[in-house]
């Protein structure tokens, strides 16, 4: 079955994630290494490194992602903003390295008006440019969006071409964002619909690349370009897309993570991950 979970909260330190996802059944697990607003985080101490570590080995086996800031944009035209966004990126493989995370997520970023085509040129330079300084060990995962604006990556064409024109396409994989593919066109809600997104999926990018998935219902409709995450049945989605996807042998043992709203108490983390294990067949 897949494993299921959640982004959590590292308030109070990184290694309490652990105790949080436990907490709401959950079998994978997102974080924020650092907070994702700020360009110069403070580098990890040694103690939370190592509280970390410690904790994780409690937890063998369970897959950890971390999503990468959201300030960074790769694409843009702009050197400083550039620059920066390589040098963030860069922080966070370091980050991952040193707490044995393997996975990065990142937004492919915008464009800013110059084009599809030119923000994926910039986006693969920028990012061929972070991995050169990055570790083998950490793998970068180019995450599907909703297309709102001039944002990349809502097309699987997109997603296709940014691995295919890298220089290290073997440390690049996929995050599929089941909100985010929804909200850029692509139906989940019947069988032939399901099927014929994932054909379009395995076509351009390739199943055997996605490493992660984050489950949220959508709480606008199909092809609305509009990224609003809703819990898992209360959207446009609906049940019966989760179902397919719960259950498709191609995904069997595949990270699936929540990103829907919660409170301190993450009383809707425990109630969609009842959910989505009541769907599996």
């Amino acid at each position: 079955m897949p494993l299921f979970g959640a982004h959590e909260s590292v308030a109070g330190g990184l290694h309490l994630a652990f105790k949080r996802i436990e907490s709401v059944g959950g079998d994978s697990l997102q974080i924020f290494t650092r907070n994702q607003r700020q360009w110069k985080p403070k580098p990890l101490s040694e103690k939370e490194v190592k509280d970390f570590l410690t904790t994780r080995e409690q937890y063998a086996g369970m897959p950890v992602a971390s999503h990468a800031s959201y300030l960074i944009n790769l694409a843009t035209a702009k050197e400083e903003l550039l620059a920066k966004s390589v040098d963030a990126l860069a922080m966070e493989f370091t980050r991952c390295h040193q707490l044995a995370v393997p996975y990065v997520v990142i937004h492919p970023g915008s464009h800013g008006g110059d084009g599809v085509e030119a923000g994926l040129e910039r986006f693969v330079a920028g990012m061929d440019n972070a991995l050169e300084s990055g570790y083998d060990d950490v793998m970068l995962l180019i995450e599907t969006t909703a297309g709102q604006g001039t944002g990349l990556g809502s097309r699987f064409e997109e997603i296709g071409y940014i691995r295919a024109n890298s220089k290290f396409p073997e440390r690049i994989g996929v995050c599929v964002d089941t909100c985010h593919i929804f909200a850029a066109g692509y139906d989940l809600r019947t069988a032939e619909a399901y099927e014929a997104t994932m054909q379009a999926l395995d076509e351009h990018v390739g199943v055997e690349h996605v490493k992660f998935i984050h489950l949220n219902d959508s709480k606008k409709d199909l092809g609305c370009r509009v990224d609003r995450h809703e819990h898992i049945g209360d959207g446009m989605i609906g049940l019966e897309g989760f179902r397919l996807l719960v259950n498709d042998p191609r995904f069997a043992e595949m990270p699936m993570t929540l990103e829907t709203p919660k409170g301190e108490d993450l009383a809707e983390d425990r109630e969609n991950i009842a959910k989505l294990k009541n769907l599996l067949n």
